[in-house]
């Protein structure tokens, strides 16, 4: 859950909004609140993964209309990584990037993407899924 992002929603006077797509029952218990939270069961795979990220995101840029999207793409999802609790594939993670960037390219709305969650001991296999 992007509990440090849902923060910056409320320095943003109502003008900043966050989307969250995470395990429903990962850390932290509580969950932070961000504008739109949507939490996905343990072992979600890419199939599963995709159709939620695809109508969440579509909503939320057709819903706030973004002069711009920060991107924190999180590599937590992974099948195997230590802390998530996702079945998200490296070949799902690079479609899940993909897509988010080349849709929001498609909606001429700039992006900027940043590396996020990701727990691996794999310093190279990590930083392959965050490529």
């Amino acid at each position: 859950q992007g509990d440090g992002t849902a923060k910056f929603g409320d320095l943003g006077n109502g003008r900043l909004s966050t989307l969250s797509i995470h395990c429903a029952s990962n850390y932290p218990r509580l969950k932070a609140h961000s504008t739109y939270d949507i939490g996905l069961r343990d072992g979600c795979t890419d199939d599963e993964y995709m159709e939620s990220l695809k109508t969440n995101v579509n909503k939320a840029l057709d819903e706030v209309k973004p002069d711009f999207v920060l991107y924190d793409a999180g590599v937590d999802v992974y099948t195997n990584d230590k802390l998530g609790r996702l079945n998200v594939s490296e070949k799902g993670i690079h479609l899940r990037d993909r897509w988010v960037l080349e849709t929001c390219v498609t909606k001429g709305i700039p992006v900027a993407a940043v590396v996020g969650g990701g727990y691996d001991k794999d310093v190279d296999g990590l930083a392959r899924r965050h490529a």
